[in-house]
């Protein structure tokens, strides 16, 4: 029994741990013209290390990316857009 309440504590306690540690960040991008550029950027976001997820809006020109700020910063995911060939900034 004890060693069932560790193992329950030590789950909650790693679960706590990666809600603590996700941000999200909404960028602008540029140059998308159609539906394959924004599945092109998804998967360039969703290749950086850190990114949990991304979900990009053609009509509004932006990726949302859920990311660990310990892993990647909001920099490293625009350069990793830009690289793709769609320049971005952080939305403010």
């Amino acid at each position: 029994m004890h060693r069932r309440l560790i193992a329950i504590f030590l789950l909650l306690m790693s679960s706590v741990a990666y809600a603590a540690s996700s941000a999200t960040v909404t960028l602008t991008v540029q140059n998308m013209t159609c539906a394959v550029c924004k599945i092109t950027v998804k998967k360039a976001l969703e290749k950086v290390p850190g990114v949990a997820s991304a979900q990009v809006d053609f009509e509004k020109k932006t990726a949302t990316v859920e990311f660990d700020p310990d892993k990647v910063t909001p920099a490293t995911l625009t350069k990793a857009t830009t690289d793709a060939g769609f320049p971005a900034t952080v939305k403010k």
